[in-house]
């Protein structure tokens, strides 16, 4: 602006209220600044307009990773709402890294976002840093993996009775020796899920086997972390699962693909049941069994409540955690031959 005021020999005052079609500047002179500004290709600083109006109009996400299908139709349903109310939306992956999540949080932050919806990564156990611009006074919605140290609303499905009726079903199948494939241990979605699981088996008298429960640190990325476990869970020993029950999506994939490496049939040898939102689970060999998770869903709801925290004008003390229902699609994948 200061260019332009130089240029054309005025005010750098009548220059911005020319820029923001002020009503104290006259036509002739709106028209002069801006075509000068369209002539040399000005742009706004919108970081500083967002500072001086006190709202940027843009929503920052913190996703694990938008190649995950779920995390996909999270960020279609957030847009879904996000731009129906007039915001932009600016997304980050942490690829399960807390070090980047913190990277990222602070970048959203500095870009003075006017409100932060997160999942949080699996090496997530301090968050310090959404403690600080929370009391800073950053709007923040947690949805699918939460915190409960922060007060505010949270989205999440029925994670134990996603678990509990995908172990239960293959129960009734015929699978007894059922393993539990998950993340690292101290998640709130891992533990839950575990919960459903333990529970279900104690609930029909099948003994609960620790070794038959296994955690992935990498959350099912590393493949070679995937094929040692699972080489030694069903290659090795004695006792053998008939049955995996896998806990997470990138787990879910990563494992049919290794037990086909393996030359391992699906359900002939072992049966396969996973948490995943993939739309070719119908068309995999075999059709895989999956527990869904409304992924589109979660998005709207956690979307709305976050903007609903934005432009409220109150402090807000009663917060909503929405727990929304997963569901067990039955495949080919779990058939008792």
């Amino acid at each position: 602006m200061n260019d332009i005021a130089r240029a054309l020999d005025l005010s750098a005052s009548t220059v911005s209220k020319a820029l923001s079609n002020s009503y104290e500047i006259s036509e002739k002179t709106k028209k002069l600044v801006l075509d000068y500004a369209k002539a040399n290709n000005y742009r706004p600083n919108l970081i500083a307009q967002s500072l001086k109006q006190g709202h940027s109009n843009s929503i920052g996400i913190v996703v694990a990773s938008i190649d995950n299908l779920f995390f996909s139709q999270v960020i279609n349903g957030i847009e879904s709402i996000a731009h129906s109310e007039g915001y932009n939306v600016i997304f980050t992956q942490t690829h399960e890294s807390y070090d980047l999540e913190v990277k990222n949080v602070n970048h959203l932050a500095h870009r003075s976002v006017d409100g932060l919806l997160i999942s949080l990564s699996t090496e997530t156990t301090n968050i310090d840093h959404l403690k600080k611009l929370q009391q800073q006074g950053l709007p923040i919605v947690f949805f699918d993996k939460v915190s409960y140290e922060i007060d505010t609303h949270k989205v999440i499905v029925d994670n134990f009775k996603g678990a509990y009726e995908a172990t239960t079903h293959l129960i009734k199948t015929g699978y007894k020796n059922i393993a539990h494939l998950t993340s690292i241990a101290d998640t709130y979605v891992t533990r839950e899920r575990l919960a459903g699981y333990v529970q279900a088996l104690k609930d029909n008298d099948v003994p609960v086997k620790e070794e038959f429960i296994k955690y992935f640190s990498k959350g099912g990325r590393d493949v070679e972390e995937v094929k040692s476990i699972l080489t030694e869970l069903l290659l090795t020993g004695n006792a053998k699962p008939d049955a995996l029950l896998s806990a997470f999506d990138k787990i879910t994939t990563t494992t049919l693909g290794i037990l086909h490496q393996l030359k391992i049939k699906i359900p002939q040898h072992i049966a396969l049941l996973g948490f995943t939102n993939t739309v070719l689970a119908d068309v995999l060999n075999p059709s895989l069994s999956t527990v869904y998770q409304p992924g589109f869903e979660m998005g709207q709801e956690a979307t709305k409540m976050l903007i609903s925290l934005i432009k409220t004008k109150r402090p807000v003390t009663e917060f909503e955690t929405i727990v929304l229902p997963t569901q067990l699609f039955l495949r080919n994948s779990t058939l008792k031959k």
